[in-house]
């Protein structure tokens, strides 16, 4: 275990998975308090505004302040907004440790359009799309299969994403979309088993892969925001599949994760079908509860929660000790 340090936890922010960070935070303040950490938060309302985990109002000043007198900072903070590369441009500022990805890692990640272009160049397969900006087209939506699924560009926990079936329901989907981003994805609807890899930068700079999940569900359903947190979703863990897919996702998680220059930990995630792989995106800051996919993948390796989040804390501190 990493010597103990104090940690500050972020959570909230003004984006729509402002409840799910919140859940996270709580979590993983728990966590590093069971390994033996000092723990304070603070949180990021839904305006904006900061405040401690008391519910006291704070400014932007006493907020760096906080920020800058503790060892390392954990931004338990998903989506737009938060971990898009936003708040770590502020902690590279403060000049604070910080656990995850930088401003690049988050900012690509986030923007599933550019990751998915990344994925691509590496020779890693995703579903046909077409990208739609604002009033720009980049390819006709019409022209992609239906079944397809529509969901905004930069946002997380797929809110704002639907599976749409009929070409009338296109333009209100994509509307509905366009409520949290201008930015739409338009992308072929695939029907394949759903699993996911988990890669951690460990605090000597390797990569650790933990053993793969599967999202247990009727794959001609969407894994929207309703499965994912009003029902009790299916995580099986490890994924029963061949040895040799299971390698073939672990050198496509690495090398996603390697290209965007991520750090800590990510999610990356995929369609598989039969032999084949489809890239679907990446998660650069996975909800982090004992309960989230990424901890349920680690704790089958032999790490617990707690465990998992002290190697953060000790992987993010080391990466400034060597960027120093």
């Amino acid at each position: 275990m990493s010597r103990a340090r104090h940690v500050l936890v972020l959570g909230g922010g003004a984006g729509a998975e402002h409840d799910v960070s919140i859940g996270s935070a709580a979590a993983v303040r728990e966590a590093l308090l069971a390994s033996g950490h000092l723990v304070t938060g603070l949180t990021i309302r839904r305006d904006g505004g900061w405040e401690t985990i008391s519910g006291a109002q704070i400014g932007i000043a006493a907020a760096i302040q906080r920020l800058s007198e503790s060892d390392v900072v954990f931004p338990a903070l998903h989506g737009e907004g938060t971990e898009d590369g936003t708040v770590a441009g502020l902690l590279e500022m403060t000049g604070v440790p910080y656990v995850g990805s930088g401003v690049r890692a988050g900012a690509l990640a986030m923007d599933k359009w550019a990751s998915k272009l990344i994925a691509e160049r590496l020779g890693i397969a995703t579903a046909r799309g077409v990208l739609i900006d604002g009033e720009d087209e980049h390819g006709d939506p019409a022209a992609v299969r239906l079944p397809v699924v529509v969901k905004p560009v930069a946002s997380g926990s797929s809110y704002g994403a639907a599976r749409v079936e009929r070409a009338q329901d296109l333009g209100p989907a994509i509307a509905a979309a366009q409520a949290y981003d201008p930015r739409v994805l338009v992308e072929e609807f695939v029907i394949a088993r759903e699993i996911d890899v988990a890669v951690m930068r460990r605090a000597d700079g390797e990569l650790h892969v933990a053993p793969p999940l599967e999202i247990g569900k009727d794959t001609e359903r969407l894994f929207d925001t309703a499965l994912k947190y009003d029902a009790a979703p299916d995580f099986r863990v490890p994924a029963q599949i061949s040895a040799e897919v299971r390698a073939r996702l672990n050198a496509a998680a690495k090398a996603i994760f390697q290209a965007l220059g991520c750090a800590g930990v990510a999610r990356v995630d995929f369609f598989v079908r039969g032999d084949e792989i489809i890239f679907n995106e990446i998660n650069t800051m996975p909800g982090m509860t004992e309960h989230s996919q990424v901890p349920r993948m680690f704790a089958v390796d032999g790490v617990t929660f707690p465990e998992l989040t002290a190697r953060l804390v000790a992987a993010a501190y080391a990466r400034d000790a060597r960027r120093s």
